[in-house]
């Protein structure tokens, strides 16, 4: 599968990019008659023909389009970024193939401030999605303060993981299936007291993700595992 942001679904012809084209064609091995399959990201999945397979250039001739339903109840997960890239990045990866909907880089006390790199960011959003086979590629947001975010957080369940000492239902036990989620996952350093408290007072619930303490980008992984899984049982 390949990803055509700029397809329609009224489109009867598409030109695949260049690096989109050497990549089908040189590595791939495709030739001209092959079927191929292209999305937008946006659930569009367009089963295609290539006429013409130039490496620079390669077209196809899109012979149906198929609108996939969107999830019905969306999961999201803000998140505060690592100062350690590549493990940020993991997460992103990891996330997508498991099917979270929406990222928020969050912005708390305690996060480590660094370049938002969006670009990079989102290549692996969508070289994630392809390998999985997805049809919708996950929103990643602007970087969004705490504060800001708690006061409108869009989603009908929400929740906070930290590391306080107090009581904290499982998240096993506090999500319910089918009801659109969002999760706050904190810094290294974990959100501040002040923070928490904040939270809890918008509406948030406080939940474990487990027995032991998990690094951010493990956590957000191990978030959005339960909660896709809590929607899927």
């Amino acid at each position: 599968m390949f990803y055509a942001k700029d397809v329609s679904p009224q489109a009867d012809s598409y030109t695949m990019d260049e690096p989109t084209s050497k990549y089908c064609i040189m590595v791939l091995r495709h030739t001209a008659g092959d079927e191929v399959l292209l999305t937008d990201g946006r659930g569009g999945r367009y089963t295609a023909v290539i006429t013409d397979d130039n490496r620079k250039k390669c077209v196809l001739k899109i012979t149906l389009y198929t609108l996939i339903p969107p999830v019905v109840s969306p999961v999201r997960i803000a998140i505060s970024f690592t100062k350690n890239t590549s493990r940020i990045e993991w997460f992103l990866e990891k996330a997508t193939e498991i099917g979270v909907q929406t990222v928020f880089p969050l912005v708390s006390q305690r996060t480590e401030k660094e370049k938002f790199r969006a670009d990079r960011f989102e290549n692996i959003l969508v070289s994630a999605m392809l390998q999985s086979q997805q049809y919708y590629l996950p929103e990643l947001a602007a970087p969004v303060s705490f504060d800001k975010l708690i006061q409108q957080p869009g989603a009908e369940q929400l929740f906070i993981a930290h590391c306080l000492p107090e009581e904290k239902a499982h998240l096993w036990q506090a999500m319910q299936a089918g009801k659109d989620s969002l999760m706050l996952i904190g810094p290294e350093g974990d959100f501040t007291p002040e923070e928490i408290k904040a939270a809890l007072g918008q509406g948030f619930r406080p939940v474990s993700l487990g027995n032991t303490r998990l690094r951010t980008e493990t956590a957000g992984v191990v978030a959005c595992t339960m909660m896709n899984a809590v929607n899927v049982i």
